[in-house]
């Protein structure tokens, strides 16, 4: 038996619906509105290492199963700490805007500020 991380160059949170609708809750979900310099709260399943040099990386939206939008936002991780919760881990933290990015905006080559 292994022990099972995943490394993410991105940060990938829900539409703001599915917190809406009951589904998710609030920090699993990319906030209706995004202000630069705000610091938010993420909270993904599974123990997860993000980059934290200080580097900007993309904020993105998924519908589950690596279905990811275009960068919705530049952010920065400032803190990500994994926990366990009724038998399932989780990694929770704090991030920080940049930009936002607007769509059809080219701010990164994979995951490299341009």
């Amino acid at each position: 038996m292994g022990i099972q991380v995943e490394f993410n160059p991105d940060l990938a949170l829900r539409n703001i619906s599915e917190f809406k609708a009951g589904r998710r809750r609030i920090e699993e979900c990319i906030p209706e509105h995004l202000d630069i310099d705000k610091i938010y709260d993420f909270l993904k399943e599974g123990q997860r290492c993000y980059y934290m040099g200080g580097e900007e990386l993309p904020l993105l939206e998924t519908k589950g199963m690596q279905n990811l939008s275009e960068p919705k936002a530049s952010i920065i991780i400032l803190e990500a700490t994994h926990f366990r919760e009724n038998g399932k881990i989780y990694t929770k933290g704090k991030y920080k805007v940049v930009k936002i990015i607007s769509e059809g905006e080219i701010y990164f080559n994979g995951i490299n500020k341009i």
